[in-house]
């Protein structure tokens, strides 16, 4: 990706430079270098009080005790942090974060007892928001896209993964994508741009699911390839989407055109997706609210992220959630991510992210902060250490006005940063004023 693509190959000066920063002030950082599970001899969130971070050209230079900083870079600026905690940005890793409008109907049908399935009959659910989409531009599609990665950005987030698939034809597939690449290059944050063409099967192939699976590897897969449009391919393996034999087909066929792949997995039910997607080597399987103990091992074996996405079934009223306890136990790479999207998680703030999954699926808050971190960043296959604070790492910060690291599930989402900064760049809330005081969630 362009801006990815820019920061690599920065020099990092050995001795004290004019153009040197640091951060100093804080009262605990975050490096999230520590394993993904919590033990008392193991801090996943890696925190350091009165630790301070050094910056230049963009990457972390040092992160060490303020004392020791200071000393070795004598002229660097001073950022001052005022006592607030310093972490990584987030890195969201599953998002659905371009399309029209929202669908606040569907949520009004919930509260009345309408389940998942029976929306999707009337006519909802993935495939109402397709038909908005087929009707709008690409430009439109801009225009209701930009406030709500601002949105993801106000919140913390520097890189975020977005998926297709509100399309289901090449010509409304390739429109998303080209407005995820537009959005990359014009916003202070990270895009990693996903094909989803094997969301749903569209209303014109009901009857024929087999004919669109044809259709998106015959045709669309080899133009996203030749577009470059997108790094990854996703499937939704699901009773009611696609089955575990017509997503391999997708994902086997992608990866022959050089897209690395994902998976919607065992949402509701256990299908078997966790399972095709250690077998693939997929390099994460997104969602897992009904994977079975086969599952776990299969993905503990294959090395596969496990993305938890707790938000999705908190909105869609579950009482189940993904057993994060069980996966980190069994060694598996967890990642949380908001699924933000129109209809069943519509919601941009990974602090509420992180209060669910510690107070739904069990986890230790800094599990929770190393896996919106560092845990997105291996989803996403990232290896430039986005997500953590080391030396190298781009200089992704975000500065939190609370008490502790451990505050920030604590506080439910009532919390927003202070500051936030992309490759060292200032860039909210001063970029964010460009748009308002607060971004639009208007589409």
């Amino acid at each position: 990706m362009r801006k990815q693509a820019r920061s690599r190959g920065a020099s990092f000066p050995s001795t004290p430079q004019p153009s040197v920063r640091l951060w100093v002030g804080a009262r605990e950082v975050a490096t999230c270098l520590g394993p993904p599970r919590w033990s008392p001899a193991a801090d996943p969130a890696d925190v350091r009080p009165g630790w301070a971070v050094a910056v230049a050209e963009g990457r972390v230079l040092a992160v060490g005790p303020e004392a020791e900083l200071r000393r070795r870079y004598p002229v660097a600026e001073a950022v001052e942090c005022d006592g607030g905690v310093l972490l990584p940005g987030w890195v969201d890793s599953h998002t659905h974060a371009v399309f029209g409008r929202w669908r606040v109907e569907e949520f009004v049908l919930r509260t009345q007892g309408a389940d998942y399935g029976e929306i999707l009959r009337r006519g909802g659910g993935i495939l109402a928001s397709v038909a908005d989409v087929r009707a709008r531009s690409e430009d439109e599609l801009m225009a209701c896209a930009r406030p709500r990665l601002l949105a993801l950005l106000a919140w913390g987030t520097t890189t975020a993964e977005v998926k297709s698939g509100y399309g289901l034809r090449w010509e409304d597939e390739r429109k998303l994508l080209r407005v995820i690449a537009r959005l990359d290059a014009e916003l202070p944050l990270d895009l990693v741009p996903t094909f989803l063409g094997a969301h749903a099967v569209p209303s014109e192939f009901a009857d024929r699911p087999d004919a669109y699976v044809d259709l998106v590897v015959e045709e669309m897969l080899p133009a996203v390839a030749a577009e470059g449009l997108a790094r990854f391919c996703d499937v939704f393996v699901e009773p009611g989407a696609f089955t575990p034999a017509q997503g391999r087909r997708v994902l086997e066929a992608a990866r022959r055109w050089g897209l690395e792949l994902k998976l919607h997995a065992d949402e509701f039910v256990h299908s078997g997706g966790a399972e095709l997607a250690a077998e693939l080597g997929a390099i994460s399987a997104d969602h897992l609210g009904a994977v079975s103990d086969e599952g776990i091992a299969a993905l503990a074996r294959a090395g596969v992220v496990a993305t938890l996405l707790p938000l999705t079934l908190f909105a869609l009223g579950q009482r189940r959630y993904a057993p994060a306890r069980a996966l980190l136990d069994a060694g598996v790479e967890v990642a949380l991510a908001t699924d933000f999207n129109p209809g069943t998680a519509p919601c941009p703030a990974m602090p509420w992210v992180l209060a669910a999954a510690c107070a739904q699926m069990g986890m230790h808050p800094r599990e929770a902060i190393r896996a919106a971190t560092a845990g997105g960043a291996a989803a996403l296959g990232l290896g430039d250490g986005r997500g953590t604070l080391r030396p190298g790492a781009p200089a992704d910060l975000v500065l939190w006005p609370v008490e502790s690291v451990d505050a920030l599930p604590y506080h439910l989402g009532a919390v927003m940063p202070r500051a936030i900064w992309k490759r060292g760049a200032r860039v909210a809330p001063d970029w964010l004023s460009a748009f308002g005081p607060c971004p639009s969630l208007e589409g």
